[in-house]
């Protein structure tokens, strides 16, 4: 391998590796400002051990978060200079956003909620998480805008290098206007499944059952919701990519050839590349659909779009890795979809106030967890990987953007290095999750906390 090869694995494994928390952050901040303010509508002492309660678990998260985040800022620097450069103006203003607005008003209203028990009003204090919670959309915002520029460039000049020239529409990216919903609907996903993965686990034990079973329903609720809404957020999405990045679409399909109207294949067995499918269980119409609203649509095959590249960008190979896009896309539907499968259950045997279900569904409950992050993990693979071989789609090969002056064997070292360290960061993660999440909530002596107990030792 080389240097360009090293770099984009390293990259992969350490964004990948940060965004399995980013999305338990945001959709359980949510999570714990509903149970909050349910506590201070109410004065339910349940509300008051479940917000303690999963409020040390989402303070966990959020630390290990920030701890991985910081490395993708040096990767710019470290592995990508070229492209830091051609881009730096353009990131420069909602990357500088998202860390002196969004990032610092979670991080002050945060340590405020946290120590904040028992010496804020209740008001103030509830109003604090709440702020957390907002800060956390914002903060997605600013760095998905950042992002969409580079699946399509707009408010730019090119000088050498690309230079802001609207900054609004680099904020009104139509590729962000989608990707923002889809995303933070895809974190409520993931939130919730924390919420009903824990909680199945204690009540399959018959433990807190005042705590754990409003928290599961509520936990189930959010991953329905956001199961709803990244579906209809990803047909949006769909169709502005078909419209901006027409490869990706078909891509996602291994469509070599136009058709109309052209099929969605929910599996597939054939070569590699899927240029020979030997049988393909086949949706007749619905990628035309998907790609531009009616099933009779025509989408243009891999083969045309490749032609047509050639003619506007110059000889080369645009094709993306299509193995990956293919199976990519099918895997985010289809663990997200499952996941929606398992809060169906899951909210059908607690109705009526009852806790029903044998151990058996307790047990897949709980390993429901790793569902959303499977999701998330195979969607941002799609995102990224059938973009290739752009990193900046129409403006900078992703082989033009590696820093020139590092070498394999630099890279190599640093990626060994990251990936240890990722590694252990994960046993200590997991290692405190588990810890905290097994334990019983606080107990509510009816007064209100004097301090942050548990929760305060992550921050």
């Amino acid at each position: 391998m080389g240097a360009l090869d090293l770099a984009r694995w390293q990259f992969g494994i350490t964004t990948v590796y940060h965004f399995l928390f980013v999305p338990v952050t945001i959709g359980m901040s949510l999570l714990v400002a509903i149970l909050n303010t349910a506590w201070v509508r109410t004065g339910k002492p349940a509300y008051l051990r479940a917000t303690k309660f999963w409020g040390t678990l989402f303070l966990i998260n959020f630390a290990m978060g920030v701890v991985t985040g910081i490395v993708q800022e040096f990767q710019f620097g470290m592995n990508w200079s070229s492209y830091s450069r051609f881009v730096g103006d353009i990131f420069g203003a909602p990357l500088a956003l998202e860390a002196l607005v969004a990032f610092f008003l979670e991080s002050t209203f945060l340590g405020l909620w946290i120590f904040g028990w028992g010496r804020l009003p209740k008001g103030v204090h509830l109003a604090c998480i709440w702020v957390v919670a907002i800060g956390t959309v914002v903060s997605a915002y600013f760095i998905l805008a950042a992002n969409s520029f580079m699946q399509w460039p707009v408010g730019f000049t090119i000088n050498h290098r690309a230079e802001l020239v609207d900054f609004g529409q680099v904020l009104t990216n139509k590729v962000m206007l989608a990707t923002f919903p889809h995303t933070v609907l895809g974190c409520w996903l993931a939130g919730g499944v924390i919420l009903m993965a824990v909680s199945s686990w204690h009540l399959a034990r018959k433990r807190d059952l005042d705590v754990f079973r409003p928290s599961l329903r509520l936990g189930a609720v959010a991953v329905l919701v956001g199961a709803v809404g990244t579906l209809v957020s990803g047909d949006i999405l769909g169709k502005i990519m078909t419209e901006t990045q027409p490869m990706k679409m078909a891509a996602a399909e291994a469509l070599y050839e136009t058709r109309q109207p052209a099929p969605f294949s929910l599996f597939t067995v054939g070569t590699l590349d899927g240029t020979e499918p030997i049988f393909s269980l086949e949706i007749p119409g619905l990628l035309s659909q998907l790609a531009t609203g009616s099933f009779d649509g025509k989408v243009q095959g891999i083969n045309d779009i490749q032609a047509a590249y050639e003619r506007r960008f110059g000889p080369g190979d645009y094709r993306p890795y299509i193995p990956i896009a293919y199976w990519g896309f099918r895997l985010m539907i289809g663990f997200g979809m499952l996941a929606a499968l398992v809060a169906f259950v899951l909210l059908w045997l607690t109705r009526g106030k009852r806790v029903r279900g044998r151990d058996w569904i307790w047990r897949a409950a709980v390993w429901s967890v790793v569902l959303p992050f499977l999701a998330h993990s195979f969607g941002w693979i799609f995102t990224e990987m059938a973009r290739q071989p752009w990193i900046v789609f129409s403006q900078m090969k992703t082989a033009a953007g590696v820093s020139p002056s590092v070498g394999a064997g630099t890279v190599l070292t640093s990626l060994i290095v990251l990936t240890l360290l990722y590694g252990a960061l994960a046993v200590v993660e997991v290692g405190l999750m588990i810890r905290y999440g097994t334990k019983a909530p606080p107990v509510a002596d009816g007064a209100e906390p004097h301090d942050g107990d548990e929760m305060s030792f992550a921050y």
